[in-house]
């Protein structure tokens, strides 16, 4: 026996509202041991064979927090914030950077042994083609070089008004910083709400940073 055509309706109805609503935020879990993580409150790990950043626990993250630890392929990412109060860059040094944005950063990549330039851009990171010499001449007298470690830390440069800040950041903040450009930018210069988006994100790097002085190694 059929069923009556309103019940039907009630059917089909039932079954285009599962793809017209949103679907449910799927709940993010350690790529190592799949603990449940905060949304905004979880380590990250580098995995310096594949080139990519992993969600982990706290517990997971901890594991990884020495250097050469599992053989070296997971690094935790340190949660520091340096600046170097006497570090001065101009424009001049900028324009030898050949970075066409006002925002850039490098990091070391210890399997290369050279620094790596990164940039944001509509398209995602892109990676600067200047000679690594170039870069490393630039950053050969910064303390901030200095204690930088590789893989999971990067110095984060920022362009304006004529000057250009400087800090030592975790590596996840560069990337997240890559993905808001990427999903707000509009037109040529970005647009305002990407601007805004940058102005918030650097008073927030600027409020978490420390001198270079008090610097302990992660």
């Amino acid at each position: 026996m059929s069923a009556p055509p309103s019940s039907r309706r009630s059917s089909r109805a039932r079954g285009l509202r599962r793809f017209a609503e949103p679907a449910a935020p799927r709940e993010e879990r350690c790529e190592l041991c799949a603990a449940a993580l905060a949304e905004d409150a979880h380590r990250h790990l580098v995995d310096t064979e594949r080139r990519v950043l992993s969600c982990a626990c706290t517990p997971c993250a901890l594991l990884f927090a020495k250097s050469g630890a599992a053989g070296g392929r997971f690094r935790a990412v340190p949660d520091r914030y340096l600046t170097d109060p006497g570090l001065r860059f101009d424009d001049t040094t900028w324009e030898l950077l050949q970075i066409p944005v006002g925002v850039a950063f490098f990091f070391r990549n210890a399997a290369l042994d050279r620094y790596v330039a990164l940039y944001p851009s509509p398209a995602g990171a892109t990676e600067s083609e200047l000679e690594p010499s170039v870069w490393q001449s630039v950053l050969s007298g910064s303390r901030l070089a200095a204690v930088l470690e590789p893989d999971v830390e990067a110095l984060l440069f920022h362009r304006t008004d004529g000057h250009v800040d400087c800090h030592l950041v975790p590596i996840d903040i560069c990337y997240e910083l890559v993905g808001r450009m990427r999903l707000l930018w509009q037109g040529f210069d970005g647009g305002a709400e990407a601007r805004a988006a940058l102005a918030n994100f650097f008073a927030h790097v600027e409020s978490r940073a420390t001198s270079v002085d008090r610097a302990e190694r992660p």
